[in-house]
Formats: structure tokens, sequence, C-alpha cells
């Protein structure tokens, strides 16, 4: 694969994702499949990159030209989008970008519009200054569909801009390390052997910070099962789960099986069970077990018929990771902006409902349910416990937040982990 064609490869992965609604993760894999090695990073910052700032690219593409290409040419227009990126956002010399995106056409059998991506790029390397600076007072500025927009206004009067800002930054690499092999600190001591650094949380007793992203492959131990890359924020669940040994813990929501492996660590005689109803992402639950050298009860099911998949089973413990918009991560997901709508969130606090009434019943009395999303919207998170709360004499909230405000938030931050929520309830 010649390396001019990355450039049309990265328009045609975006254009999937935003014509078609499919997710980056199932499109970009198989597209790094057929480059080399060196050429898949370009091909991902390529792709997440226009992702990330699409508004940006959008408006200057409706500023430079008279109207947009449609039909079989559409992919023209996310190729011009990979240019304006490359010119903005990369250390890419500017000869390099234009040409490479230039010969991208020939890539799509389209040569005849050689001609008009090079008219574009050229006239917004010209227009550069004047064209940003009408760009920074526009409401496109911040990067994000305007019903997003919207709704974390209304819920973060105060924060809305920081976190539209943390969601367009790149995200730091949080590790958790393995306490079965080494305590944190050991194992820093090893990392700054390999010549790289981290730092510690000060909430969560097994995430590391990496100073500068690293490849896995180069983490001390990664392969033996020493460490495993996990967000910070989601490896706050055990904060709240407390899972002890002897004890019957159900994962519900697990794949892909960094919180069932997080639950070994901390309790590695717990029986577990791990449930998720997407049978493909299991095998990433299986991945994990196995690269960790742990044993689990691994199953396919729907979490609101969990007598389908555990009978009449009750459970000590249950990690509820319930199915949500994901806004919490998107720093991580940069498609998710543009792939969920404002519809989808009652859709999903509604499943939430459901699969929360459907497994209390399988808690015991004095057992503990945490629910937990990556999600920083009220109605998935504080609205979704205080409704249940509610309809649920028999559950109690503890330690997290106030009957009035049930809960803990946390927000994506630059240094921080995603933006998460964490309820602890217990059964009476």
């Amino acid at each position: 694969m010649k390396r001019q064609n990355l450039r049309t490869m990265a328009a045609q992965a975006v254009e999937q994702v935003i014509e078609q609604g499919q997710s980056l993760s199932n499109v970009l894999p198989p597209l790094q499949q057929k480059v080399s090695d060196k050429d898949k990073a370009l091909l991902q910052e390529l792709c997440f990159g226009v992702l990330r700032t699409l508004s940006q690219l959008e408006w200057l593409i409706n500023k430079l030209m008279s109207r947009p290409m449609s039909g079989k040419q559409r992919t023209v227009h996310y190729l011009i989008m990979v240019g304006f990126y490359q010119l903005l956002h990369t250390r890419i010399p500017p000869h390099a970008a234009l040409a490479e995106t230039v010969e991208g056409a020939v890539a799509i059998k389209r040569p005849q519009l050689k001609g008009l991506i090079n008219g574009v790029l050229r006239q917004f390397q010209r227009q550069q200054d004047e064209l940003l600076a009408e760009f920074a007072q526009s409401e496109a500025r911040f990067l994000h569909p305007e019903w997003l927009l919207n709704r974390l206004k209304k819920a973060y009067p105060q924060q809305w801009k920081d976190i539209a800002d943390a969601n367009n930054q790149r995200p730091p690499m949080w590790l958790r390390v393995n306490r079965i092999h080494h305590t944190r600190d050991a194992w820093l001591s090893l990392l700054e052997e390999a010549g790289m650094s981290g730092f510690t949380h000060a909430a969560y007793p097994d995430a590391v910070r990496l100073a500068s992203a690293a490849p896995v492959h180069a983490l001390p131990g990664f392969e033996e099962g020493w460490v495993t890359v996990q967000d910070a924020s989601a490896q706050g669940c055990m904060t709240w789960l407390e899972p002890k040994d002897g004890e019957q813990i159900l994962d519900l929501c697990a794949a892909p099986g960094g919180k069932t492996t997080h639950i070994l660590e901390v309790a590695p005689l717990a029986n577990v069970m791990a449930v998720d109803v997407d049978e493909q992402r299991l095998s990433r639950v299986y991945d994990n077990l196995k690269r960790l050298g742990m044993k689990a009860q691994v199953k396919q099911g729907d979490g609101r018929k969990p007598a389908d998949w555990c009978g009449d089973t009750r459970f000590d413990r249950i990690l509820l990771d319930a199915p949500c918009s994901a806004t919490g991560v998107i720093r991580r997901h940069p498609d998710i902006k543009w792939l969920r709508r404002d519809r989808d969130i009652k859709e999903l606090a509604q499943l939430q409902s459901e699969i929360l009434d459907a497994i209390w019943p399988h808690l015991k009395p004095g057992g503990t349910l945490v629910y937990a999303t990556c999600s920083v919207l009220p109605e998935e998170n504080s609205q979704q416990i205080a409704a249940f709360l509610k309809r649920t004499p028999d559950a109690t909230l503890h330690d997290t937040g106030t009957p009035e405000y049930p809960g803990l938030q946390n927000l994506p931050g630059a240094e921080e982990g995603d933006g998460f929520f964490y309820a602890k309830l217990i059964k009476k």
C-alpha cells in the first residue's frame, strides 16, 4: 500500500463513521492491517484528529467551497478535511501534506478532481489567519454537536466549557498495576529502569499515569500480566465495590473485561461471573483473563433477563457498568460526538433502569451493588439513581453522594481520569 493512500484511507474511514454511523474502533483496525507499522500510527492520528476537530474542518469547507461535494464525490469532501487537518494540527511539512492529499484523488479514481483539492487547500493557506480568527468567534469552536453542548450547559452551567475542552484533548495513558505481582511503587521503579516515568493517582491505589504514551510491549511485564491499560476513573469502581475473597461477585456488562480482572486482582479467591450481551466483545474478556492468568465464569446474556443466565443465583456484590452514552470518554473515542443523537439519551436511561430493576433481586440482603457509567449526563447518572431509590424501598445509598444528588461524578481532566459516575447501593 503506497504511503500517499493513507490520506484516502483516512478519508474513507471518516466517511464510514459520519455517513454510515459506523464506530471508528470497527472501521480502523482492518485498514491498519493493510499498512506498514510506521504508517499505522499516522493513519490513526489522521482519523482520530479529523473526528476530534470535525466542526472546524466542516466550517472551513463551507467557507471555501460554494457547494458541498455529494454522491460519489463525497469521499473527496473528507479528503479535503484530511488536508486541512494536516496543515492545522500536525508537523507534516505543508508541501508534503498538500502533495499527498492531492494524490489521494488518484487512489479513489477521481484524478480529475486533483486541481479542485489543490485549489481549496492553497486558498486555505493564503487566508488561514483571517479564517481562523473568524472561526474563533463561531459556536463551532467548541468542536461539539449543538445538542450535546446544550445538555452540558444545562447540567454544568459553570463547567461546560472545561468539559468540552477536556473532551477535545488527547487522552492521558493510565495503567493499572497488578497488585498480585508488585506494589505500585515497585512497578514504578521498574518503569523508570526502562527509561520511562509515571505519576500516581491520589485516590486510586493501583493507578499510574505515563508521562507520555508508550506501546504496551515496552511496559515492564505487560505480557506477564504485571500491568493493564485502564483509565483511572474506571479503576475507581473497585474503591466502591470492595470485593472480598470467597464472595460470589457479578460483573454485569463486563466486556472488554478490565473490571473483571481488576476484581480478581483485589480478591483473587472470589467467584466471579462476567456477563455481557455482546458475544463478539466477550472474546476480549477471555483475552484479558488469559494474559493475566485468571479464571472467571464468562457468559453471554441480557442484563434485563438475568434468570436466563444465572437462574436464581444471588450475589454478594454486583458491579453494573451500565450501557450509556459514553459522553465521559469522548477524548478516547471522538466519533462518539458524531454517532450519538439527542434522542439516544432517553432510550439509554430506559435501558439502564430496566437492567437495574431486573438485577436487584439477584443481590443478597446486605449485599453491595455499584452502578457505574462513563457518562457525564445526569439523566443516566444522578437522576437515574434518584428514581431507582424512590421505587426500591430496600435500597440505600452508601458513601456516594446525598439522597438529593446521589452518586459521585468524575469529570474528564487533562491529567485526571475520564468522565465517570459511581453510586454504591446496599440492600437492607
